[in-house]
């Protein structure tokens, strides 16, 4: 089985959107992660418009790295510059990879123009998982 961590600073949005587009899209013989380097919660409007595309993040919750079986890692995606920059050593082969990913959680305005920034931001995050050459080199 390969692992796939996803990992942004609060693990409350980008990265948990993330892992609940891994799980439904990518195939199941992958074990698929979240967390933050400061974990701050799943961010409700993150939930809001990941329902909107029928996917149901509720249920996860918001992590700290050093809650995940790192040594079993097999890829890890981090989603900010602040991850990717503080992201810990990894024992192993270990492929890293960054995607630059604005974060929702610092949307101002109305409450619709927030929503329209986590939504762009999730279908970006859609749109990287779609293109699944990214983790070609997991598949057995």
């Amino acid at each position: 089985m390969k692992r796939i961590l996803f990992l942004c600073t609060g693990n409350s949005c980008r990265s948990q959107m993330a892992e609940g587009f891994a799980k439904k899209m990518l195939p199941k013989n992958m074990e698929i992660f979240s967390a933050g380097i400061e974990p701050r919660g799943i961010h409700p409007m993150a939930i809001k418009v990941m329902q909107e595309v029928g996917i149901d993040i509720s249920q996860q919750r918001s992590k700290n790295i050093s809650e995940l079986p790192v040594s079993e890692i097999d890829i890890v995606v981090t989603l900010c510059g602040e991850a990717a920059e503080n992201c810990p050593v990894f024992s192993g082969k270990v492929e890293r990879i960054h995607w630059t990913i604005e974060d929702p959680a610092k949307a101002q305005g109305s409450e619709e123009e927030i929503t329209q920034v986590f939504r762009r931001v999730r279908d970006k995050i859609k749109s990287y998982i779609e293109n699944k050459k990214w983790f070609d080199s997991l598949e057995d």
